[in-house]
C-alpha cells in the first residue's frame, strides 16, 4: 500500500488529502483506490493505463503491435468470446503462449478466465483508444439494431443469436454470481449514457458493482428478457418476469422488471433464495417486550393484526415469520399473495391474478369459504378489501395483512380514507406494527464508539437505558473483508407496537388520532420507531447514523 501510495503522490501529483478521502470511502464501501479516485476527479482516467504499467510493470501496448492484428486474428481466437466483454484481448496464441492486450490488468474476472486457460501469459496495457480499436475489429454485433424501438424479424432472430452467444451468457452469469456472494436481495441494471450501469442491493443499500460496455447492453437485457418469459421486441412498456434456477445446490427464483426510460430500459431482478430465510422470532432481531405482546396477539382466535411500512422494510417476511409460529397440524391457513415469494410448508398459498379478475377482493371472497382459521391477506389496497378482511376477523378469523403508513397509528387513517367503516376497525383491529429494517453493525470489525458520551447527552439515551435496565454499548462501524469494508452485515427490524385496546379504540378518529394515539402509546411505555432504533444502538447492535437514515 505504501508503495501505491507514493506511486500516485510522486508520479501522478495525488494530493495526500485526496487518497486520505479515497481511502476512507474504500473501508467504508469497498472499491479499488485508483479508480474511487477517478470517480474523485483527482485522477484522470486517461492515466490509468501508465498507472497499471508503472504499479505491475507491465509494458505498454505499442501501436506497432496494434497495427498488426487483424480482424479475423482476434475472431479466430474462441477465448476472446468470454474476454472481451471486460476489456481483455488475446492477440495471438501459439503452443502454450498467449499474448495479451488489457485495459484493466486487475480485472477478477479477466484473470480468472486466463488462469483457467492454463498458458503462459505476456501481457501489454492497452489504452482506451487502442481497446476501442480492437472492439471495431472483433465486433460482430450489427449496428442497425442497437436502438430500434420495433424490430424486423431479422433483427429479432440476430437478438437472439446474441443474447446465446458465449460472451453475453458469461457476462450474466458472472454478474449473478458476484450479487449472490455478494448478499444481494437485488440487482439493477440502469442506461447511462450507452452503458449499463450494475448496482447491488446489499442489506438495504445500493452498492455500485459493474459497468456493462455499449455492445453488450442490449444483448444482455434481450437474455434477461428471453430468460424470463418478455417480449425482447417490446421496449415501449413495461414487463414482469420470472426466472427460476439452480445454484450450488439452492434453488432461486428471479423476478424481473423492465421499464422503458428516455435512453433504454431499466431492468431490475430480486433475488428470492428459497433456502436463505429462517422465519423465526429470534432472526427478526425483535425487542423482547414487543416480542412478547405480539407472540400474545398471533395466538388469538379472531381478530386483525396489521403490518405497516413501505416497500422493502420486511413486512412479508415478518407476515411469514407470525404465521411460522402458529403453524400447527390443528389449524389451517390460507394466504392470499401478489406475487407468492416463498413457500412455507403447510400453508395453503394463493396467487392473485388481476387480469382475470382474480383479484385480493374476489380470492378473500373464496377462501373464506375454505373454512381457514387464519388468513394472510397481502395487502389492504381498497374499501372492498378492507371491508371483508374486517368482517372475517369478527366471524372468527384471525386475519394477518399489510397497508402502506409511515406509522403505526396512521394505519386507522389509512384505512378511513379507503372508506372502511370506524366501529368495524375499532372490533376488528388487535394491534398494528409499523417497522423498518435497519443494517446491523458487522460483529467482526465493530468497536466502541469513540464520541460515545457526547452521543450519550445529544441524543438523551441514558432515560431510554436506565428504563430498560440497560449499560449502554454505543458501537460505531469500521468495515473488514467480512462486510465488504461497509461496518454492516445483515438487517434488524425496529418495531412501532401499537395494541388497540379500548383506550385505543375510545379515541375520535379524526385528523388528530395520529397525533394522540402516539402519545397515548408512549404514556403507557410504547416507543417510536427512532426510539426503538435507539434502544438497539445502546445495545450496540446499529448505529444511530442507520436509525436516523431509516426512521429519522
Amino acid at each position: 500500500m505504501t508503495e501505491l501510495i507514493s506511486l500516485l503522490q510522486q508520479q501522478f501529483g495525488i494530493s495526500g488529502s485526496d487518497i486520505d478521502k479515497a481511502m476512507t470511502f474504500q473501508k467504508k464501501y469497498g472499491g479499488r483506490l485508483e479508480q474511487l479516485l477517478v470517480n474523485m476527479g483527482a485522477l484522470s482516467e486517461d492515466n490509468l493505463p501508465e498507472f497499471y504499467a508503472a504499479l505491475l510493470q507491465i509494458p505498454l501496448l505499442s501501436e506497432q503491435t496494434l497495427s498488426g492484428i487483424q480482424a479475423e486474428q482476434l475472431q479466430a481466437i474462441t477465448l476472446n468470446q468470454a474476454l472481451s466483454p471486460f476489456d481483455w484481448f488475446v492477440l495471438s496464441e501459439a503452443e502454450q503462449q498467449m499474448i495479451l492486450a488489457v485495459a484493466d490488468p486487475l480485472s477478477v474476472q479477466g484473470n480468472q478466465i486466463v488462469a483457467e486457460a492454463g498458458s503462459q501469459l505476456e501481457c501489454f496495457i492497452a489504452t482506451p483508444q487502442q481497446m476501442q480499436m480492437l472492439h471495431q475489429l472483433y465486433q460482430r454485433t450489427s449496428a442497425s439494431v442497437a436502438n430500434f424501438d420495433e424490430l424486423t424479424d431479422v433483427e429479432e432472430d440476430r437478438l437472439r443469436e446474441l443474447a446465446g452467444e458465449a460472451p453475453t451468457v458469461n457476462l450474466l452469469n458472472s454478474l449473478i454470481s458476484r450479487a449472490l456472494r455478494a448478499r444481494s436481495s437485488d440487482m439493477h441494471l440502469e442506461p447511462i449514457g450507452n452503458r449499463y450501469r450494475v448496482r447491488f442491493r446489499i442489506d438495504g443499500v445500493l452498492q455500485e458493482a459493474d459497468w456493462i460496455p455499449p455492445r453488450m447492453r442490449l444483448p444482455v437485457a434481450s437474455r434477461l428478457k428471453i430468460l424470463s418469459g418478455m417480449d425482447i421486441a417490446e421496449k415501449r412498456r413495461p414487463q414482469d418476469g420470472k426466472i427460476s434456477m439452480r445454484i450450488a445446490n439452492e434453488d432461486l427464483d428471479i423476478r424481473v422488471s423492465s421499464l422503458p426510460l428516455h435512453d433504454g430500459e431499466s431492468i431490475v431482478m430480486r433475488f428470492l433464495r428459497q433456502d436463505a430465510i429462517n422465519y423465526s422470532m429470534e432472526v427478526l432481531g425483535l425487542s423482547a417486550d414487543i416480542e412478547q405482546a405480539i407472540r400474545e396477539d398471533i395466538r388469538k382466535t379472531s381478530g386483525v393484526i396489521l403490518l405497516t411500512g413501505p416497500t422493502g422494510s420486511g413486512k412479508t417476511t415478518s407476515l411469514y415469520t407470525f404465521l411460522n409460529a402458529i403453524n400447527e397440524p390443528g389449524v389451517k391457513i390460507i394466504t392470499l399473495e401478489d406475487p407468492v415469494e416463498y413457500q412455507l410448508e403447510g400453508v395453503n398459498q394463493v396467487q392473485v391474478q388481476p387480469a382475470i379478475g382474480f383479484d385480493f377482493a374476489a380470492g378473500l371472497r373464496s377462501i373464506v369459504r375454505q373454512d381457514p382459521d387464519i388468513i394472510m391477506l397481502g395487502e389492504i389496497r381498497d374499501k372492498e378489501t378492507a371491508q371483508i378482511a374486517m368482517q372475517s376477523a369478527l366471524t372468527g378469523h384471525l386475519v394477518f395483512s399489510t397497508v402502506h403508513t409511515n406509522d403505526a397509528p396512521s394505519a386507522y387513517t389509512r384505512l378511513l380514507d379507503l372508506g372502511a367503516e370506524e366501529y368495524l376497525l375499532n372490533a376488528a383491529i388487535v394491534s398494528i406494527i409499523a417497522q423498518r429494517l435497519v443494517r446491523k453493525l458487522c460483529p467482526h470489525c465493530a468497536v466502541p464508539h469513540s464520541d460515545a458520551t457526547a452521543l450519550m447527552a445529544q441524543y438523551e439515551l441514558q432515560p431510554l437505558a436506565t428504563r430498560h435496565g440497560l449499560v449502554a454499548e454505543l458501537k460505531q462501524a469500521v468495515g473488514c473483508e467480512h462486510c465488504s469494508h461497509t461496518g454492516y452485515r445483515g438487517r434488524v427490524a425496529i418495531i412501532e407496537y401499537l395494541r388497540c385496546d379500548e383506550a385505543v379504540k375510545s379515541l375520535p378518529k379524526d385528523e388528530h388520532f395520529p397525533l394522540t394515539a402516539r402519545k397515548l402509546n408512549q404514556q403507557r411505555g410504547g416507543r417510536t420507531l427512532m426510539a426503538d432504533g435507539l434502544l438497539k444502538v445502546l445495545q450496540g447492535i446499529t448505529t444511530i447514523e442507520e436509525v436516523i437514515r431509516v426512521a429519522g
